[in-house]
């Protein structure tokens, strides 16, 4: 904007660096973004209009506001921002659309609850009215642990709703970030977790471009995105996010602002994603990419940062609440090159002889089953809990059994821990008994505890071990980031 030659104001939370001259700084820091401030800002200055699209969720909830007050929002109008941003109003335009969706309601008792559950069955995704943000959101398997949520349904009622919604079991989460102008498409970038469904996509381990989706899949992804940006008349940036499921595509959100992804994709497409958006919203000249420009020959890999070492007796596993603290993006000429950059970069070190396995459930035993071959194959010892030590020796891995924390032996896991015998903890939590839970939690705690790299998602340690079992760190190439091309 500021080339441009509009006068620009950034509205940030930092009060330690507040300018009192105004002629010499553009850049005005307060305290607190709300609506009031907002409003004084507009009354000072006296810009041509606020861009709302470009600071996260907090701007975007001030859209509604703004525009009853008059003021001129730029780019994407605010009726459109309510639309997609009200729950019942987005989910009945997809219907009008024709367009595919979880299956949700807003429910107020629990009858209400059990009848929808009879429907979907479980898992569920709970989502309770009553928290900010949409915090506390949760994924519940059972009856059991449904109530327990709830607080035993005290909180169920017309004035208390909540949102339930299905979950899908085994479903890609593909996200799909893009510029239109006046509701068509300019650029977009699609990008797929490792993770699958369930995992919160600030969380989440993005690739872009996407690696592992059909191509049917990425042309109904395409196909849907273009609709709703046509039909929202969508002026700047948005990001939807989708399930993907045996080409079955369903739509879980849409956001019409930059996503954390935003600066990911542009830098490792070499489109500035957001200079375009910017200019469509200014109503600037811009340029239009070629259809060459999305065929590159790299991958970038976004990962997660976390904190767990700093927060005393969380437990560090992934959900569907956010967790992390920062991220970094990361490019390779292939996918283990990669996924290992980010990996590395984010603290994790590469195990050198001795790798603990906690695989969880029949399904993410299945899951780990090759990488695990593979970790035999190259000289590691696997170390595994009870089931998962017999599982590996009944399909030819030489795994040996370690005692649970509450168990008494040779071997205790807590005992191993204290030694640092542990270069590497897998551990896939199990949603089962209270044992499973317990023993689980303290074998987490204890690798964030002693400094060890902990992976709790079965895709992610697939991938992690099935990269640096193939490529050795010291292959991994320094390379600018003008060199990709």
């Amino acid at each position: 904007a500021r080339k441009l030659g509009y006068k620009s104001i950034m509205i940030n939370y930092n009060p330690e660096t507040v300018s009192t001259d105004y002629d010499m700084c553009d850049r005005l820091y307060f305290d607190e973004l709300s609506f009031e401030r907002v409003l004084d800002v507009m009354d000072l200055e006296m810009p041509k209009g606020v861009i709302v699209s470009v600071g996260g969720q907090i701007p975007n909830n001030l859209a509604m506001k703004l525009y009853r007050q008059n003021v001129p929002v730029l780019g994407t109008s605010p009726l459109s921002i309510d639309r997609a941003e009200n729950r019942h109003k987005f989910s009945a335009m997809l219907d009008t659309l024709g367009i595919d969706q979880p299956s949700w309601a807003e429910l107020t008792s629990m009858e209400e609850i059990d009848g929808f559950i009879e429907k979907v069955g479980f898992p569920i995704l709970i989502r309770p009215s009553y928290v900010l943000s949409g915090a506390a959101m949760n994924v519940c398997h059972n009856k059991e642990q449904m109530i327990e949520f709830l607080d035993l349904a005290a909180k169920v009622s017309k004035e208390y709703p909540v949102v339930v919604s299905e979950f899908l079991q085994g479903a890609k989460e593909v996200e799909f970030d893009a510029v239109a102008m006046n509701g068509e498409v300019v650029e977009y970038a699609i990008s797929e977790h490792i993770e699958f469904a369930g995992v919160h996509s600030g969380d989440a381990t993005l690739v872009f471009p996407a690696q592992k989706i059909y191509f049917e899949t990425a042309r109904r992804i395409k196909k849907v995105s273009k609709m709703i940006a046509k039909e929202l008349n969508i002026s700047g940036p948005f990001n939807i996010q989708f399930l993907a499921k045996n080409n079955d595509v369903k739509v879980i959100e849409c956001n019409l602002r930059a996503s954390r992804s935003f600066p990911f994709v542009s830098k490792v497409l070499k489109r500035n994603f957001i200079e375009t958006a910017t200019r469509i919203m200014l109503d600037a000249p811009y340029t239009k990419p070629d259809k060459s420009a999305f065929d590159i020959d790299w991958i970038g890999i976004k990962a997660s940062q976390f904190s767990f070492a700093r927060l005393h007796k969380a437990d560090p596993v992934l959900g569907v609440d956010m967790s992390s603290t920062g991220e970094v993006g990361c490019i390779g000429d292939d996918f283990n090159e990669a996924l290992l950059s980010a990996m590395i970069a984010v603290g994790n070190t590469i195990p050198k002889k001795n790798v603990l396995v906690s695989s969880g459930a029949a399904k993410s035993k299945v899951d780990l089953l090759e990488p695990c071959r593979l970790l035999n194959e190259k000289g590691y010892q696997i170390y595994g809990t009870a089931g998962t030590a017999k599982f590996l020796n009944e399909n030819g891995i030489a795994a040996t059994a370690v005692c649970w924390p509450d168990e008494q032996g040779d071997l205790n896991i807590m005992d191993m821990f204290s030694n640092h015998v542990f270069e590497l903890v897998v551990n896939i939590p199990k949603d089962h008994s209270k044992r499973e839970l317990t023993n689980g939690y303290k074998i987490r705690r204890a690798a964030i505890d002693h400094n060890i790299p902990l992976i709790t998602n079965a895709r992610l340690a697939s991938a992690f071990i099935e990269a640096f079992c193939t490529m050795d760190v010291k292959d991994i190439q320094i390379k600018d980031w003008q060199d990709y091309k």
